[in-house]
């Protein structure tokens, strides 16, 4: 039967309405990439440098500058000490490199005499060796009494004692008062800027873990994914529960974190390709999933899918529904509309 002159008329136009909604939607084909399996364990937040400051000398505490969660900057001064003793110490020292100066410039001047002396061969050998002798022994006294006064120096900058990072105080082990000997712990720290994870893997994902050696954190409330910086697999399991310990070194700063608390960790077990689609592609309907296909001829219609879930870099997964190469609209509000408009043209409303 030959096709009426009206006929293609409609059919013309049909095609142009189809093609100029289909240039009025943005698509994207569907492909495959790479997707990636993902085990889920519970891990504990540690803080990477986290330190008990020790007393280095003796002496009773005269001020604590910070208490309890409190933040310390590096090399800020917490607490010092009656430094009574280590003050007199360095002038004691001081006075004592005086002496032994003075002994080494007459032992180095009568070594001088004595030397032009026995050059003349108007004082015998002995005399000599004696000055020589004298000599060497004022220099030791003079380095002997310097070394004392570096040491003295230095266990009077112990009774300030200062923050070796910046951190929070955990814990105070001492009250202002207390008398304390060298090795008498004084103040608890942490770092949040450096944190790690430690989590327990079974036996049967380590080796997975070895092979891909990636794996993120998901912080808590806003389920934002971190990736670990750096992985520690020991290289032992526990004999008791069969997992391996493993550390998962942090970027700095991130501030949801503190030191105790529980987080999910996501360990990469396998990669695998798998169709995908931009995840803003997808519509959800009650209990239904699906996207809007744009054909070649720019027909859009409503395809039911099953999803895998997300892969991360906002795709999803396909298992059914599709197949590669099709055009899926990112619009899937405009692409419904576009629909109904389509479906009355084709109707001829």
């Amino acid at each position: 039967m030959s096709m009426s002159k009206y006929t293609k008329i409609c059919i013309s136009a049909c095609l142009l309405v189809n093609l100029s909604i289909s240039q009025a939607l943005e698509t994207a084909p569907v492909v495959y990439k790479t997707a990636v399996s993902h085990f889920y364990l519970d891990g504990i937040v540690e803080a990477i440098k986290q330190t008990t400051v020790s007393a280095q000398t003796s002496g009773k505490i005269e001020k604590i500058f910070f208490d309890v969660d409190d933040y310390v900057v590096k090399d800020k001064l917490i607490l010092s000490l009656n430094n009574t003793e280590q003050l007199a110490n360095v002038k004691k020292s001081e006075a004592v490199i005086k002496e032994a100066k003075a002994l080494n410039l007459k032992a180095r001047q009568e070594f001088a005499r004595i030397k032009t002396l026995y050059e003349k061969k108007l004082v015998s050998k002995s005399s000599m060796d004696e000055a020589r002798a004298q000599l060497h022994a004022t220099n030791a006294r003079l380095d002997a009494a310097e070394a004392g006064l570096t040491q003295a120096q230095e266990q009077l900058s112990y009774t300030q004692v200062l923050a070796p990072y910046s951190g929070i105080v955990i814990e105070r082990h001492v009250e202002t008062g207390e008398v304390v000997q060298p090795g008498m712990p004084l103040v608890s720290g942490i770092s949040l800027e450096h944190l790690r994870v430690t989590v327990n893997v079974p036996q049967s994902l380590i080796n997975k873990l070895r092979q891909y050696t990636k794996a993120s954190i998901l912080l808590p409330e806003t389920n934002q994914v971190v990736a670990a910086q750096n992985i520690t697999i020991f290289p032992f399991a526990d004999p008791y529960t069969n997992t391996f310990q493993v550390r998962l070194d942090l970027p700095m700063g991130i501030k949801q974190l503190f030191s105790g608390m529980f987080v999910k960790v996501s360990l990469v077990t396998g990669q695998k390709q798998k169709l995908m689609v931009p995840a803003k592609a997808v519509v959800y309907r009650s209990e239904v999933t699906g996207v809007y296909v744009v054909a070649k001829n720019g027909q859009i219609s409503f395809r039911q899918i099953r999803s895998g879930g997300e892969n991360g870099e906002e795709t999803i997964i396909i298992l059914a529904g599709l197949d590669e190469g099709e055009l899926v609209a990112l619009e899937p509000i405009i692409a419904g509309v576009l629909l109904i408009k389509q479906r009355k043209e084709s109707q001829g409303d």
